[in-house]
């Protein structure tokens, strides 16, 4: 008996645009990630306070990340003053905490958006370089804003820093990693929903036509200054963002955090995990959340063959990511993203794919 064209149907079929794009291609793809955060949700039931703080680490360097991502790895500019951006939504949001009295909730999207016109600031007159004439502008930024944070007392506290309260709700303080937990998970999965849906947007898809190729993006009708400066702006929002839950988790913030290595293992963040990939970004901050772990569970392990791994553990942290990042641009310059489509092609794990 013949079968029916229907009855030989397998798989998953998009019979429209709207359903091409959507955030999940699949049914499965979308339970999948439900349960993933339901395990993360429970988190704090059967995690110690150590895997709570790796977590809420790898919670707002991710949103720090997806915003260089939005950055470098979407419209194609390269940055190197994001730790500055960081830092100015985290002193923007302890200053407005502690000085006005403002709900520190209340702070935390307003130094995104504080973090967001100093960075549309410096994007003015970067919107027209690019190549090393922007990584050089982009640097100065860092320094600049570096400077600003050392003399701006009435600011950022100096040289001294500044304290940045507890995040309260209803006079309830969440101010332990199991509660904290819960607020930097909440913003994490706004800021994601968020950017999935720019890139699905006409400006999403602007700035990938940038990244690729802005002179044909500008015959196509493309204002490349107009969305080199959105990038900018829309990084340092998430920069901001990121910065505040940083200092409110920290409960002290001080100039020496934002320095040029932060934004250096920033880049790592996104080099690692997949330039130009919301998934491949969150890879790349887990691995660099705890490849410090390893280094120094290693020179633990190490420590009665060489001693004096133990007293040099920071250096060999920072050897550990700049090796990382030389290698994986070497030998997986697409990134832990690429490696995980490579696994499920070779699988043929088609209803995890994203």
């Amino acid at each position: 008996m013949a079968l029916g064209a229907d009855s030989m149907r397998c798989g998953e079929f998009h019979t429209s645009y709207r359903t091409d794009i959507r955030i999940f291609p699949t049914a499965f793809s979308r339970n999948m990630a439900l349960l993933g955060l339901l395990v993360l949700a429970l988190g704090p039931l059967y995690l110690n306070a150590y895997w709570l703080s790796l977590l809420i680490q790898i919670g707002y360097f991710g949103i720090a990340a997806l915003g260089l991502n939005i950055l470098t790895g979407y419209s194609g500019q390269i940055s190197l003053g994001h730790a500055a951006f960081f830092g100015v939504g985290a002193f923007t949001s302890a200053w407005l905490n502690n000085s006005f009295g403002i709900p520190v909730l209340l702070c935390i999207p307003l130094a995104g958006l504080f973090t967001t016109l100093v960075g549309l600031i410096f994007g003015l007159p970067a919107g027209r370089l690019k190549g090393m004439y922007l990584v050089i502008a982009t640097l100065a930024a860092q320094y600049i804003i570096e400077d600003f944070f050392n003399r701006a007392d009435w600011f950022t506290g100096g040289t001294a820093g500044t304290m940045a309260g507890p995040v309260e709700l209803f006079g309830f303080a969440f101010d332990t990693d199991a509660s904290y937990f819960y607020v930097v998970l909440a913003f994490l999965v706004l800021t994601l929903l968020l950017i999935t849906n720019l890139m699905r947007s006409r400006d999403g898809r602007a700035f990938v036509a940038l990244r690729d190729h802005y002179l044909s993006a500008e015959i196509m009708g493309i204002n490349l200054n107009k969305y080199r400066i959105l990038a900018f702006g829309i990084s340092s929002f998430y920069a901001g963002i990121g910065g505040a839950l940083y200092a409110h988790y920290m409960g002290y913030v001080s100039v020496e955090a934002f320095g040029l290595l932060l934004s250096v293992q920033f880049i790592g963040m996104i080099i690692i995990g997949g330039l130009g990939s919301v998934m491949g970004t969150l890879l790349g901050v887990i691995f660099m959340v705890m490849l410090p772990q390893v280094v120094t569970w290693g020179a633990g392990t190490l420590k009665d063959l060489a001693p004096q791994l133990g007293s040099n553990v920071s250096y060999m942290q920072e050897i550990a990511v700049g090796m990382a990042i030389v290698l994986f641009l070497i030998f997986e310059p697409e990134g832990l993203i690429h490696r995980w489509k490579m696994t499920k092609a070779w699988w043929k794990l088609y209803p995890f794919s994203y």
